[in-house]
């Protein structure tokens, strides 16, 4: 497949996360305010629904990894090798590599995570500072949930620079959106001034359409540091009105990066 190449664009420049905004961001030690994980991973989904289309979206698996940042303006270029188990993905932007993963399509549907299995709760009414408390393993998390209508569907389209008619043309809400609910299970539960999604493994299960209402069911599986960061992550399953699951997700995120601990 030839590359495709994205202007990346800085959604969250406003956003309580500060390590979108490029003062922070240059404090820690990087060029600007970072693009979000949850979009380099949308831009790298361009690929297998080019190759699949829509049944990867019903039924496709991904995985993501970031390593370095990308940044507002820069062009993020996504190669995909094709291979025995589907693809290997890579992003590179300014002459860097700045994300790997991969993107699979069983031959058959995998069996649909039971709703019943998961916990559903409200979001936090107050929250507190994300630590090991706040985010201990065996919580459950929710997210405000989120209708989609048919102005988000075409401002998000925009903001991701998706190239595929596919989305609009069905009414299908991007992947990267379905992706950025897990980002919502911790930012609507604990306060996290800076903070880094760092990985995902996706396993899609359906489509959610315009007039859906997205939520999250989220369990915390791991808080532990690593090389002086603090890492959180969950197991998420995303639905439509509650009823439908639509991908079931392992997310990854540093929650207090060491350069807040030495700021402290």
């Amino acid at each position: 497949m030839p590359p495709y190449h994205v202007s990346a664009y800085n959604t969250a420049k406003s956003s309580e996360n500060k390590i979108h905004d490029d003062a922070t961001a240059k404090r820690f030690g990087f060029k600007g305010g970072l693009v979000g994980g949850v979009h380099v991973y949308a831009y790298m989904t361009h690929m297998p629904v080019q190759k699949w289309g829509r049944a990867w979206l019903e039924r496709g698996t991904g995985e993501a990894r970031f390593g370095k940042p990308v940044y507002e303006g820069d062009i993020a270029e996504i190669t995909a090798v094709d291979d025995a188990d589907g693809m290997s993905l890579q992003v590179d932007s300014a002459g860097v590599l700045c994300a790997t993963g991969r993107a699979g399509l069983p031959a058959a549907a995998p069996a649909v995570p039971n709703i019943g299995d998961f916990k559903s709760v409200a979001a936090r009414a107050n929250r507190t500072a994300a630590d090991e408390q706040s985010l201990k393993i065996g919580d459950w998390l929710g997210m405000n949930p989120l209708t989609i209508t048919p102005e988000f569907l075409t401002q998000d389209i925009a903001d991701t620079r998706e190239a595929d008619p596919l989305y609009l043309r069905e009414g299908i809400v991007h992947s990267g959106t379905v992706l950025r609910c897990c980002n919502w299970a911790l930012s609507h539960n604990v306060i996290l001034p800076a903070w880094m999604h760092m990985g995902s493994v996706v396993q899609n299960h359906g489509v959610a359409l315009v007039g859906d209402t997205l939520n999250v069911l989220a369990l915390v599986t791991k808080n532990y540091e690593h090389k002086g960061h603090k890492w959180v992550e969950i197991d998420a399953l995303v639905t439509a009105n509650e009823t439908r699951p639509i991908a079931r997700v392992t997310h990854i995120a540093i929650y207090r990066p060491r350069q807040l601990a030495e700021a402290a």
